[in-house]
């Protein structure tokens, strides 16, 4: 898994020694600013996240006057001037408004996905037909049907329908339909997370085992309105134990049925949790079948679960970042906390009360509550990898 906003390079800075009788050329005046330049672009990257800092909209325009005939369709829209700042700090200035066309087309039966970007262009790449004194920063838009790199920041997305080719405003800005322009995956610059979380459901051989996925993308979109130190990476994965799971902050297993692990699958996990993993098992009130595989597990771990009450009152899980001294309450049921090594076995299907319940009956005390405690199990599995990250050889870019 790649991180969305990766640290900068770690790398000393050189900069020009001055010195009486030093020769300004062009080389050192250059070496002299790209300095300055660098080192504000560090400091952004080290402070802050890309993304859009103001302006940028997107609106649907009529083809321009002075565009022959044949492109005179009703897919042109039009960029307004704006400030973004990309991945590298680098700043992206679009001064004025921009008219592009929409002219990918749809070859499929299924609709496609248009992202339209904009990057930033650095003077100094350009082929330029004569020396000038002065160079403008500039700027690149461009339309996509594929994934965004990493350098790109994205304008807006539509839905394009085979065989459609008018683009609209939509009627519902919080819904948009097809050939309409949404705006809602745009991100804005903001304060940097002190770290990214990424989470999976482990799918296993239980027919329950997938029961609370879309909660888990409920509880990632409150992290970052209730605790902006932390951040959730996208929408939860899809894992199992037999692939790569390092990439993962935390693994989250439920469902009905006793544990059962093939050697490979075993190691796997028990790599994962040497190197700071946590695997949380949120078990039913009644799961008795799962509730007694993951003890055993743990002690085949050798690292037996016990009780959050025998543990320290302090215990990060209790306090940090919201207090508890209750556990939360799911459907009238009090939870139990068990914890050994990197397991940590919920019982009472705290995860059904992340998000919204069929019958939409749960309380938002019940929801925010079980969402606060949800966020201090994602704290605790970042400070735990974190920490025995940080004793390892290489812990290049951890957080």
């Amino acid at each position: 898994m790649t991180h969305p906003f990766p640290p900068p390079t770690i790398k000393s800075f050189e900069r020009l020694q001055a010195s009486d009788g030093l020769l300004i050329n062009a080389e050192r005046w250059s070496k002299a600013h790209e300095y300055h330049r660098l080192r504000q672009n560090t400091h952004y990257q080290c402070l802050n996240q890309p993304g859009i800092v103001c302006g940028l909209g997107v609106r649907v325009i009529p083809a321009p006057r002075q565009v022959e005939a044949k492109y005179r369709d009703g897919r042109w829209v039009q960029i307004q001037p704006g400030i973004a700042i990309d991945v590298a700090g680098n700043l992206i200035v679009v001064p004025k408004a921009y008219d592009f066309p929409i002219d990918l087309e749809v070859v499929s039966t299924e609709p496609i996905t248009i992202y339209l970007v904009v990057s930033y262009v650095d003077p100094d790449e350009l082929r330029r037909g004569q020396s000038r004194d002065i160079v403008q920063e500039t700027y690149r838009i461009d339309q996509k049907n594929s994934t965004l790199e990493s350098h790109e920041i994205e304008l807006c997305r539509i839905l394009l329908q085979p065989g459609q080719n008018t683009i609209t405003q939509p009627a519902d800005v919080f819904f948009p339909g097809y050939q309409n322009i949404d705006l809602r995956y745009r991100r804005h610059a903001q304060a940097r997370p002190q770290t990214n979380i990424a989470i999976a459901q482990v799918n296993h051989s239980d027919s329950e085992c997938a029961r609370n996925f879309f909660n888990l993308a409920y509880l990632l979109q409150s992290i970052e309105h209730l605790y902006p130190s932390l951040r959730g990476i996208d929408e939860p994965g899809q894992v199992s134990l037999s692939e790569n799971i390092q990439d993962y902050d935390l693994l989250y297993l439920t469902g009905q049925e006793a544990l059962s692990f093939n050697s490979i699958e075993f190691e796997s996990l028990k790599n994962y949790l040497n190197f700071g993993g946590i695997l949380l098992v949120d078990a039913p009130q009644n799961a008795n079948a799962l509730i007694d595989s993951t003890h055993a597990l743990a002690q085949q771990l050798e690292n037996p679960l016990k009780p959050l009450e025998e543990l320290q009152r302090s215990h990060p899980l209790r306090t940090k970042p919201f207090l508890f001294a209750a556990l939360p309450n799911v459907n009238q049921n009090f939870i139990r906390l068990l914890i050994g090594g990197g397991i940590i076995l919920v019982i009472g299907d705290l995860a059904s009360a992340w998000g919204l319940d069929r019958e939409l009956n749960l309380p938002r005390v019940a929801i925010r509550t079980a969402q606060e405690f949800g966020i201090n199990i994602l704290h605790y599995a970042w400070r735990r990898r974190q920490y025995i990250g940080l004793q390892q050889e290489d812990n290049t870019g951890k957080w």
